[in-house]
């Protein structure tokens, strides 16, 4: 079940990819709105991750 919930967030993410460089080349009206609302996401789960605090790339071992 976890198997399929991420394959679909996978398929979710590359048709979001796909449509905002279709979008970038002029597709069609539902392509703009798509890559927007793609977009949108990206932002968001940045500005998350730079509110969250903890940067786990980043470690004071040495």
């Amino acid at each position: 079940m976890t198997v399929l919930v991420l394959l679909v967030v996978l398929a979710l993410a590359v048709f979001g990819c796909v449509c905002v460089v279709w979008a970038d080349r002029g597709g069609p009206a539902w392509v703009r709105a798509v890559a927007a609302v793609t977009l949108g996401l990206g932002r968001v789960v940045r500005s998350s991750g730079k509110r969250s605090g903890g940067n786990s790339s980043n470690s004071d071992d040495g």
